[in-house]
């Protein structure tokens, strides 16, 4: 609800009991408007002075109304009356950013940083402090708020109650530790998600102030896996867990006492070599960065796993060889590769349970072995014997391969490899690759319970194919792609045409995505 929302209910409430009146009192002269909401609604009415219908309300009301409008326009209402001044001092919802706080974002830098400090200081005096359910403090680059203000700041929000904190900095790094003391004393007993960025967070020994905390997001925060390992030992309703660019960091340990959590998020913390879980629960796990020990117990059940090595690391021969064992409860695997330069390896070990395999291989910086072998892949379906569903991306930024149309002589048929449980495959990427066609002869070959084959032959980003054309998502355009991928999708369409669809049995029901028509249209013949 909007302040001009909340005008609207005003005016609409005083019409009505204006007309009561006028029905009741014919002779009662109707008295004009003030000029101003701002001004108090006063006439005489049996020699009483009488404020505005709505003020009759019950205060607990007024505070739902104001908790349910962004922070601009219950600061505005305010001015209305005494009744919505009290509502806005315990407006629940506390969100400090250069949006709610109409900073102009072509305002110079030294204007934008006192303008935010300012309007903070002055929202936060008039605030009692009580009712705060959540606090949003985003601070813009170019504020240099010392310590001892955002402290303040923070000690006037986190009071008992409060339930969100969010501080946002930026620029500060380790000049800035959250400060641990104002969750002493219950404050953070209170608090169920906590998000902190670009500072440091320091629990200290004995720690059990997060006692109700369920999501804790902590992005470029300096902080050690004892101090983590003391937030982890009282924070007994941990449901999801998130490090990123986490740099001090470089032993990650959650104890089985976490019997809440189910999601575990790492994102590129540098010096991080170990990962040990014992959270009975944990589901779902994503993880990008160098390899590291990763042990999830005897009793682990992580079924989703997303998986992202470093940019000179190759995800694939990783996963095939180390994960099997790591994670045998494994239903859906999603695997990102930058850097492949060797073809993926048969083993021994299988994915029992994978019931759902996506891959997507991103050439990044001349990363990706132009030879690479597709048909190798062939391993990953034979590991999981109860695969489903499988989804190939490739997005190489150099169309550099081997092509079918300059050696079909020798097409390569892997024998004996027959997947028996996979019905849906889809392409992303198609090219002309002589080792891609082999990949998708022997599928159609191979693969007996086979119901659809999706081959698309772009691949822009990692989206569902129909997703990117402009024409299916009613968009003016689609995304800009280099001419060079546009031809060689054109191959890729000569070779579905020569090399697979004859191979396509009665039951499968193939679906193949060309360049679209409008925003890909080039002359193939030229050069």
């Amino acid at each position: 609800m909007g302040f001009m929302a909340l005008n609207r209910l005003m005016f609409k409430q005083k019409e009505q009991r204006r007309r009561r009146r006028i029905h009741n009192q014919k002779s009662t002269k109707v008295p004009k408007k003030k000029d101003s909401l701002c001004q108090e609604y006063d006439h005489s009415e049996g020699g009483k002075r009488s404020r505005y219908p709505g003020s009759n309300l019950p205060e607990d009301i007024w505070c739902h109304i104001h908790s349910l409008m962004p922070l601009r326009d219950a600061a505005h209402s305010a001015c209305v009356s005494r009744a919505f001044l009290r509502s806005w001092r315990c407006h629940p919802n506390l969100k400090f950013t250069k949006e709610t706080l109409c900073l102009k974002q072509n305002a110079c830098v030294g204007g934008v940083a006192r303008c935010f400090t300012m309007r903070v200081d002055q929202i936060l005096k008039n605030h009692s402090g009580i009712g705060v359910k959540a606090l949003h403090l985003e601070v813009p680059d170019s504020c240099k708020a010392d310590t001892c203000r955002l402290n303040h700041w923070l000690q006037i929000g986190i009071t008992p109650g409060i339930e969100e904190v969010t501080v946002f900095l930026r620029n500060y790094r380790t000049k800035y530790s959250f400060p641990c003391s104002l969750l002493f004393g219950g404050c953070g007993n209170s608090i169920r998600h906590l998000r902190l960025s670009n500072c440091a967070f320091r629990p200290p020994v004995g720690f059990d102030c997060l006692r109700s905390l369920t999501k804790l997001q902590l992005y470029t925060v300096c902080t050690t896996g004892d101090e983590l390992g003391n937030l982890f030992s009282n924070s007994f309703a941990l449901e999801q867990l998130e490090l990123m660019y986490c740099g001090e960091l470089i032993s990650l340990k959650i104890p089985f006492w976490l019997e809440r959590l189910s999601f575990l998020r790492v994102f590129e913390c540098d010096m991080l070599q170990v990962i040990e879980s014992k959270a009975p629960n944990l589901h779902t796990l994503e993880f990008f960065g160098d390899p590291v020990h990763l042990t999830l117990g005897e009793s682990s059940q992580v079924k989703t796993l997303d998986f992202k090595l470093s940019y000179n690391c190759s995800s694939i021969s990783y996963a095939i060889t180390k994960l099997p064992s790591i994670v045998p409860t494994l239903e859906t695997l999603t695997l990102t590769s930058f850097s492949e330069k060797v073809n993926a390896p048969m083993v021994t070990d299988k994915f029992l349970n994978l019931k759902c395999l996506k891959i997507y291989l991103c050439a990044v910086n001349k990363a990706f072995s132009p030879v690479y072998d597709y048909l190798s892949l062939v391993s990953f379906l034979d590991a999981s014997p109860a695969l489903e569903t499988f989804i190939l991306s490739v997005n190489q930024n150099e169309v550099k391969h081997d092509s079918v149309f300059g050696n079909a002589s020798h097409m390569r048929q892997i024998l004996g490899h027959k997947h028996d449980s996979i019905r849906k495959v889809e392409i992303n990427g198609f090219c002309s690759a002589k080792s891609m066609v082999e990949l998708i002869c022997h599928i159609l070959e191979n693969m007996t319970s086979l119901e659809s084959l999706t081959v698309d032959t772009i691949c822009d980003g990692f989206t569902s194919a129909d997703a990117r054309r402009c024409y299916v998502q009613n968009k003016s355009k689609c995304l800009p792609i280099p001419r060079d991928k546009i031809l060689e999708a054109h191959k890729a369409l000569r070779a579905v045409d020569r090399y697979i669809m004859g191979r396509v049995p009665p039951a499968v029901k193939l679906n193949v995505w060309e360049p679209c028509s409008q925003c890909h249209a080039i002359d193939v013949e030229l050069p």
